[in-house]
């Protein structure tokens, strides 16, 4: 096998093969890509043998073949070297890379094809499309809500479902949960999935802000399709949680305050916080909001900004970690918390009764919900 590439754009395609690649161990083919050379376009294919990542670029064939070689060392021998054509020469299991402007190679040793795993086709696979940005902007919104207990395996992807002319991607952790809801999109059905976050985090990383993916859903796998880059992944089995009796309703209770003034405030109380209960303290009164971190052996920290609210005074904790998060992935000025409180009796300041709804304003097609915590 022999062939000439562009240096530029042969990294952009290995860089997305080591995201998907897990194992760094030389010795094991999942640590190596597969490489094609036949009608003038180098396919290339890596997999850690859940998620399975496929790609084309055009090439100058001379000798067509295919072999395998180890992902990151190839990665490393291209970094290393300058912008223009490479040579990719393969004689019995040595390969040979060398630039066409330097005088410098590198051999490595390949391993046959017929080792690889089998990838699969998704030649017959239904695919639909959607507008990229959408898509990335609902994986945004719940990818970090996922769980991360094994034992839970169920809660560790993200819950994809379609209603009507409504996608709804949701995750949750059974402490907090982030659900979006994006309609008006004439797609055919498909079976509810709970899709891995690597897959998602790839696909998040990759596509572009402009266009559309194509998506196919259909047994126990996902593929997802841009540009000339397909992926594609095993979902996950098991009864994902009836989210909808997560989401309270009808809050009557909410606060508006600056997202950059409590996202400073936020940073700067927490500092303070014993990071193993991840605790902060809400004080909201008139016009007020004041952030306590709970007092420890290491002391304490307070900081007042100002916030929209009229009622009486109110505390509630809350995971700082529940909040920052949704405060990255929310596009708005300002961010609203909607809650609930009991009937406070006397001078008693009134606690949240039940899950806050944290979401941005002026509201989108997104909510986060968190549990407070006790105190």
């Amino acid at each position: 096998m022999k062939f000439t590439f562009d240096r530029d754009a042969m990294i952009k395609e290995i860089s997305i093969a080591q995201e998907v690649i897990t194992n760094k161990s030389p010795v094991s083919i999942l640590s190596n890509i597969l490489v094609i050379a036949e009608n003038n376009a180098l396919t290339i294919k890596a997999t850690d043998s859940a998620v399975k990542f496929t790609t084309t670029i055009p090439v100058d064939i001379l000798e067509e073949g295919r072999t395998t070689i180890f992902c990151d060392k190839f990665m490393s021998i291209l970094s290393s070297l300058p912008s223009g054509d490479i040579e990719f020469i393969q004689e019995d299991i040595t390969v040979t890379i060398k630039p066409t402007t330097k005088k410098v190679k590198f051999q490595l040793k390949s391993q046959t094809s017929d080792k690889f795993p089998e990838m699969g086709s998704s030649e017959n696979v239904p695919f639909f499309e959607l507008p990229s940005k959408d898509f990335k902007e609902m994986i945004k919104q719940t990818i970090f809500a996922v769980s991360d207990d094994r034992n839970r395996y169920f809660m560790t992807g993200v819950y994809f479902v379609k209603n009507g002319d409504t996608l709804t991607m949701v995750a949750t952790d059974g402490r907090r949960l982030s659900c979006v809801n994006k309609s008006g999109f004439n797609v055919p059905d498909f079976q509810p999935a709970i899709i891995p976050t690597k897959i998602l985090g790839s696909i998040l990383k990759n596509a572009p802000e402009e266009g559309n993916v194509s998506i196919g859903v259909i047994d126990k796998s996902i593929f997802v399709k841009f540009g000339s880059v397909e992926f594609s992944s095993n979902l996950i089995e098991g009864q994902f949680p009836n989210y909808q009796k997560v989401i309270p309703e009808n809050l009557t209770m909410s606060i508006m305050v600056n997202k950059a003034d409590l996202d400073a405030a936020l940073k700067r109380t927490t500092i303070m916080v014993d990071k193993k209960v991840s605790r902060i303290i809400f004080k909201i009164s008139s016009g007020v909001l004041k952030l306590i971190s709970p007092e420890s052996d290491i002391g304490t920290a307070d900081e007042e900004i100002p916030c929209r609210y009229d009622g009486q005074d109110i505390s509630m904790a809350l995971n700082f970690t529940y909040v920052t998060e949704p405060l990255k992935v929310i596009d708005s000025e300002n961010v609203v918390f909607d809650f609930n409180i009991n009937d406070a009796q006397g001078n008693e300041e009134a606690n949240i009764t039940k899950a806050v709804i944290v979401r941005g304003e002026p509201a989108g097609d997104y909510i986060h919900v968190i549990m407070p915590m006790n105190y």
